[in-house]
């Protein structure tokens, strides 16, 4: 496990160990003490999965303080533009978007502590995205920037975006918790 770049300042991109014989491959996606030593610390919480057809995107999402949380995340099928946007208002790179793709057969996952919004758009149909986060799902504190709000080109002209993401509040009406 290495650490390929960094986006953003904290958002780590790291690639994952893959280990290939004639039986297939075998990956080893989060081991916490090597992490650790990497500067990435995670205290997985919850796990889920979603599957995607291509061209939809999910996101921005993240959690306001007291539920903030760490996410850590991977494709497990197929390949996604992975998003994040800086929502820390003492930050250098404060309102600026970085992506990268994250794909089955790249290996790379991508480590995103609170203060970001997330999200990606799926590059493939069938691709399955992976998440690990720090914290327990929140209603209270969930929320969202829209996907189109923030001067990020997804690169596709007619997405698919939930009623919900399409509901979620401009970039600019959105007042930061984060510093």
């Amino acid at each position: 496990m290495k650490i390929v770049k960094s986006l953003l300042h904290d958002v780590k991109c790291i690639e994952m160990p893959r280990f290939e014989d004639r039986r297939g491959s075998f990956t080893k996606i989060f081991e916490a003490k090597h992490y650790a030593d990497l500067g990435v610390a995670l205290d997985i919480r919850e796990m889920y999965y979603s599957v995607s057809a291509r061209h939809v995107i999910r996101g921005m999402h993240f959690q306001v303080p007291p539920a903030e949380h760490s996410k850590y995340v991977f494709v497990l099928r197929g390949a996604v533009r992975d998003v994040v946007l800086d929502l820390r208002k003492g930050s250098p790179v404060y309102g600026k978007a970085a992506d990268v793709v994250l794909s089955a057969g790249n290996r790379l996952a991508l480590f995103i502590p609170p203060g970001f919004a997330h999200g990606f758009l799926s590059l493939e149909d069938h691709t399955v995205m992976q998440y690990a986060v720090s914290g327990e799902y929140d209603p209270a504190h969930d929320r969202g920037i829209l996907w189109n709000s923030f001067g990020y080109d997804w690169g596709v002209d007619e997405p698919v975006i939930s009623e919900r993401d399409r509901g979620l509040h401009t970039f600019d009406k959105f007042e930061s918790p984060f510093r």
